[in-house]
C-alpha cells in the first residue's frame, strides 16, 4: 500500500511541477495500515461540513472543508475517500488547486492527494456520496416503526467515514468539526455533537463538536424522532412509538454517568444522549461522542440489557477519550470498554450481577477461542493483531472485547482494586484527548505501578496476554450466587428431575441465558418440548434470549422454532444475533439452502457492515 501511494504522490508533483522530498520522513505515530494520510507531514485539525440529504437519490451533496496544519516543505495533504464523486477542490478562499485520486483497493477505497502551498490552512473539497456508500443505511418508511417516513443513520466504525466524508480515517488523527446539514422538512437531523431536540421549520439544522475526536466517531442520523429527557445532561430520542418505552428502560442512564464519574473522572463531553435506531442497525451500539446509537434488541421490557448503555457510556473515557491508535490495538478501545462497563454496572447493581455479565463474557470468550481456532485464525486469539492487508471489522470479536477485559481484571485481582482504580482514572486524565498503542500502554503502565506503587510489571505477564494464542491457565473464573442456583437446576434436570417453573419466576435475562448455554449439546424432542415450555423461550421477544434458544432449535431440528427464526433474521439487522444463527444453519446443507432462502429476503434490511460479513458466508 505505501509503496503505491508514495509513488503516486511522487507523480502527482512531477506532473505539477513541485518537485519530490529528499528529507527523510519524520515518524511521530505507527503508520496506520488503513489510511493512506501521513499525518507527520500534513493533517487535518477542523472540519467545516455543509451538506444536503436527499433521500429521492440515496446521497449527500456536502462541501467539507478541513483546516489543516503542515510542516513548511509538505506540499501535498493526502486523504481517504471510497466511493466519492469529487467534483471540486480548492484551497483557503477558493484558489484553485490540483487534486488525484489513486487507484481503487477493495478495502481501502481511493486516496485523495490534493496539492497545498507554504501557508495553506483550509483544504475545500466539494463532493457528493455513492447510493451505494457503505457507511449510509437508507431505509424506506416501511423499515422503520412509524411507517411514515424513510430514515438515515451512519455507521463510521472502523473505516466506512471516509464513504460520507473525504477525511484522513485513522484513529490516531483527531478534529473538531461543525456542521450545517439539509434535510427534508418533516425529520429531524442528529448527529455526533450538539444537537436540536426538536425539529424547525426549515429543514436545516447546526451542530458543533468542540472536541477533537477521531473520524469513525463522525454520525448522522436523520428521521422522525422525538426527544425525552432522563436528566439536566441525558436523554433519549427515539421514533415516537418507541420513545416512552425507551425512556422506560432508560430511566438509569443519569445514575450511569454519575456512577462513572464517581469511579474514573468527569465527563468530558457535556451532554450524554442516546438514539435508539431502526432494527436494521448492525451493532449493540455505537459510542458516537454525546449521541449513542442503540439497537432496538436492547428494550427487553425489564432494563436487563442495559449493560449495553453501560458500554457505550464507558466509551466516553476509553475509546473516544483515549482512543486506539491504529485498529491493530483495538483491544485497547475494548478490553477497558468492558472492564470499566462491568465496574459502572457493580455499582449501581451489585457484585453478584456484575459476576453473572462477567461469566457470560467468559463462555462467549472460550467459544470464540473455540471458533477462531477451528477456522484456523488462531493467530486472532492474540489482543494485539496485525491486520494489515484486512479488514478492520476482522478484528472486532470477543477477543478484543473479553480478553482484554479479563487482562486488565487479572492486574486488578493481583496486585489490587484500589491501585487499578488509581491508574485508570489517572489514565484518563493524563491521555485525554489523545491516542494510544499497545506499546505506549505497556509503557505507561508499567511505569505508573513502578513509581507510584513501586509494583513491577514484568514483560512475562503481558507477552502472556497481548502476544500470546488463545487463553492463559490462570484465567479468572467469576462466581455468581445467581447463577449457581441456575447450575443446581440443571444438575437435577440431568439427573432427570423435572424442571420446576417457580424456582425460575425471578430470573432475569442473565440466569435465562446461563441455562441456555449450559444445556447439553443434543437434546431428544421430548427435551426440547419440556425446556420450552419451562421457559416459554419459542414466545420471546427478547432478542437474547431468541438467539440462544434458536441456535439450540437448529441444532435439535426443532421446527416449532423456524417461522420464529426467519422472522427475526429478516426483520432483525444487529450482527451479534445474525452471526451465530446463520453459522449454525451453514453446518448442514439443509441448513445452508434454508440460509440462503433467508438471506435473500434479508439482505435488503442490513447495513453493509453485516452484508460484508454474510455474503462470504452465504454466496
Amino acid at each position: 500500500m505505501f509503496s503505491k501511494i508514495s509513488g503516486f504522490v511522487i507523480a502527482l508533483m512531477i506532473v505539477s511541477g513541485c518537485g519530490t522530498k529528499t528529507t527523510p520522513e519524520k515518524i511521530v505515530m505507527p503508520q496506520d495500515p488503513h489510511s493512506f494520510a501521513k499525518p507527520s507531514e500534513a493533517k487535518v485539525t477542523h472540519l467545516s461540513w455543509k451538506a444536503t440529504v436527499s433521500f429521492d437519490t440515496k446521497t449527500i451533496s456536502a462541501t467539507a472543508s478541513w483546516k489543516i496544519e503542515a510542516t513548511p516543505d509538505a506540499d501535498v495533504i493526502i486523504l481517504d475517500t471510497k466511493g466519492l464523486t469529487i467534483q471540486k477542490v480548492t484551497l483557503d478562499n477558493d484558489q484553485p488547486t490540483q487534486f488525484k485520486l489513486a487507484d481503487n483497493d477493495a478495502i481501502l477505497g481511493q486516496a485523495l492527494a490534493v496539492l497545498i502551498k507554504p501557508g495553506t490552512k483550509v483544504v475545500n473539497i466539494q463532493y457528493e456520496t455513492s447510493p451505494d456508500a457503505e457507511a449510509l443505511q437508507w431505509l424506506s418508511a416501511q423499515q422503520t416503526a412509524g411507517k411514515k417516513f424513510p430514515f438515515l443513520f451512519t455507521q463510521s466504525q472502523a473505516i466506512l467515514a471516509r464513504s460520507w466524508v473525504p477525511c484522513q480515517d485513522s484513529p490516531g488523527i483527531r478534529f473538531t468539526y461543525d456542521a450545517e446539514v439539509t434535510v427534508p422538512k418533516d425529520l429531524l437531523a442528529l448527529m455526533s455533537a450538539s444537537n436540536p431536540k426538536d425539529k424547525n421549520n426549515t429543514g436545516t439544522y447546526r451542530f458543533e463538536m468542540k472536541q477533537p475526536i477521531s473520524s469513525y466517531l463522525l454520525a448522522l442520523a436523520v428521521g422522525d424522532v422525538a426527544f425525552k429527557p432522563i436528566s439536566e445532561r441525558a436523554g433519549i430520542y427515539a421514533e415516537h412509538s418507541l420513545l416512552d418505552t425507551a425512556a422506560w428502560e432508560f430511566a438509569d442512564l443519569e445514575k450511569m454517568i454519575a456512577g462513572a464519574e464517581e469511579l474514573y473522572g468527569p465527563y468530558r463531553w457535556e451532554r450524554y444522549d442516546v438514539i435508539v435506531l431502526p432494527p436494521s442497525f448492525p451493532f449493540g451500539g455505537m459510542e458516537n461522542p454525546r449521541l449513542t446509537f442503540a439497537t432496538p434488541t436492547i428494550l427487553a421490557g425489564d432494563r436487563s440489557l442495559t449493560s449495553l448503555i453501560a458500554h457505550e457510556l464507558a466509551h466516553s473515557w476509553s475509546g473516544n477519550l483515549v482512543t486506539n491508535a491504529t485498529w491493530n490495538d483495538f483491544w485497547l478501545n475494548e478490553g477497558f470498554t468492558v472492564y470499566f462497563e462491568t465496574r459502572i454496572m457493580e455499582k449501581l447493581y451489585g457484585r453478584d450481577y456484575a459476576e453473572m455479565l462477567a461469566s457470560l463474557n467468559l463462555q462467549d470468550l472460550q467459544d470464540e477461542v473455540k471458533s477462531l481456532n477451528e477456522a484456523n485464525n488462531s493467530a486472532d486469539t492474540k489482543l494485539l493483531l496485525n491486520l494489515e492487508g484486512r479488514n478492520p471489522d476482522d478484528g472486532v470479536t470477543d477477543i478484543a472485547y473479553n480478553k482484554g477485559y479479563f487482562f486488565l481484571r487479572s492486574i486488578e485481582e493481583k496486585h489490587g482494586r484500589d491501585k487499578f482504580d488509581s491508574f485508570l482514572k489517572d489514565y484518563f486524565s493524563e491521555n485525554a484527548f489523545t491516542s494510544m498503542d499497545t506499546e505506549g500502554f505497556k509503557r505507561y503502565i508499567k511505569k505508573y505501578y513502578q513509581d507510584k506503587f513501586k509494583v513491577t510489571l514484568d514483560d512475562p505477564l503481558f507477552n502472556a496476554w497481548i502476544t500470546t494464542e488463545g487463553l492463559p491457565a490462570d484465567i479468572a473464573q467469576p462466581s455468581s450466587t445467581k447463577f449457581k442456583q441456575v447450575d443446581e437446576l440443571l444438575a437435577g434436570w440431568k439427573a432427570e428431575k423435572p424442571l420446576d417453573k417457580s424456582r425460575a419466576k425471578d430470573w432475569s435475562t442473565h440466569e435465562w441465558l446461563h441455562f441456555l448455554k449450559n444445556l447439553p449439546p443434543s437434546l431428544t424432542p421430548q427435551q426440547m418440548k419440556a425446556v420450552d415450555e419451562f421457559g416459554n423461550f419459542s414466545a420471546s421477544g427478547n432478542a437474547e434470549i431468541v438467539t440462544a434458544w434458536g441456535v439450540i432449535a437448529i441444532r435439535n431440528n426443532y421446527e416449532k422454532m423456524n417461522g420464529k427464526i426467519e422472522s427475526f433474521l429478516i426483520n432483525t439487522g444487529r450482527r451479534k444475533f445474525l452471526s451465530p444463527l446463520y453459522n449454525e444453519l451453514v453446518k448442514t446443507e439443509a441448513g445452508k439452502k434454508r440460509a440462503k432462502e433467508i438471506y435473500e429476503k434479508a439482505r435488503p434490511n442490513y447495513h453493509f457492515v453485516a452484508t460484508n460479513t454474510f455474503d462470504k458466508l452465504l454466496r
